[in-house]
């Protein structure tokens, strides 16, 4: 089983059409959209949903009212200002070393600041603070016609996608490895944070989509800096080449330096942004000069050959 994760170092370069392209010509695989953040490959495959599952990746602080004594230990060690006091509530506590009624401040927790660091718990001396699971997003196994994908959605503002992406990474690896598959192609997030990491651990072959634009090469080079870093067989493919061939042949200057493989030039082709509009992977709506491009990159990707330690 191959495992090979499509990446940008920035968005826009066009790396789900590439990736959508792939899923239609790679044969025997499972594909995985790990752009959980704002997934979008459903659009060109069109998934039917067959399983559901909830994410569970954050915790919020929640303060117990009955057994909270109002001493705001908690409000001065959190960090992210999210113990709030309710100054127009005050409720009647009895102090342990005295018969007499005090008004104590009513505290609670705001669950947008609140980061479920776990502090405010830790300090506080009557157990009145518990962290609870929140559901902060789904992920599915669907069928396509190019075959099975796995993907998922994170919630609005939530976090943890890296450990979202490794959790689908696993169930694409085990549906490839119940039925005999030989591929997982892989749809990466742009950018090189947690979720990047997370997409690239453990695969065989990395493929940056860049474009001849002066961002696309200074994030294509911090993207490929990451996968060195990993030790991942990398290779670049060059969207809309002939837009600036002063900055493309910059790209095959850097790439030279680092003896890393070029596997395509893509033209621009306004087909291609009619294929978005399709909603279609670009492969099945884009003739000539463009078709060849990108079918050219998987018949080099079957190709290459992956030697692991």
């Amino acid at each position: 089983m191959k495992q090979i994760t499509v990446i940008s170092g920035k968005g826009g370069t066009g790396k789900t059409v590439v990736t959508g392209s792939l899923a239609v010509l790679a044969k025997n695989k499972v594909m995985v959209d790990c752009d959980v953040d704002a997934a979008d490959l459903h659009l060109l495959l069109h998934p039917q949903i067959e399983e559901q599952h909830e994410f569970k990746g954050g915790r919020l602080a929640v303060i117990d009212k009955d057994k909270c004594t109002g001493c705001g230990k908690c409000k001065e060690v959190c960090r992210f200002e999210a113990v709030r006091e309710d100054r127009s509530k005050k409720q009647e506590a009895r102090n342990k070393h005295s018969h007499f009624p005090l008004l104590t401040s009513h505290y609670y927790i705001d669950p947008l600041s609140c980061e479920g660091c776990g502090t405010c718990s830790l300090v506080c001396l009557e157990e009145a603070i518990t962290l609870k699971e929140e559901i902060t997003g789904e992920w599915f196994v669907s069928q396509t016609k190019y075959g099975k994908l796995v993907h998922a959605k994170l919630g609005i503002a939530e976090e943890n996608s890296g450990r979202l992406v490794t959790m689908i990474r696993q169930k694409a690896q085990d549906i490839a490895l119940q039925e005999g598959l030989d591929y997982v192609i892989i749809d990466g997030p742009p950018g090189i944070g947690c979720p990047v990491i997370a997409s690239l651990s453990g695969v065989d072959i990395a493929m940056v989509v860049t474009e001849p634009t002066l961002s696309g090469i200074h994030d294509m080079k911090r993207v490929i800096g990451v996968c060195e870093h990993f030790g991942i067989k990398t290779y670049v493919c060059i969207n809309k080449f002939d837009l600036s061939l002063t900055n493309t042949k910059r790209i095959e200057n850097f790439c030279q330096s680092r003896g890393i493989p070029i596997l395509a030039y893509i033209p621009f082709d306004e087909e291609v942004i009619d294929s978005v509009v399709e909603g279609k992977p670009a492969v099945e709506y884009v003739q000539g000069k463009t078709l060849n491009s990108i079918e050219s990159i998987w018949e080099r990707l079957e190709k290459i050959r992956v030697n692991k330690e």
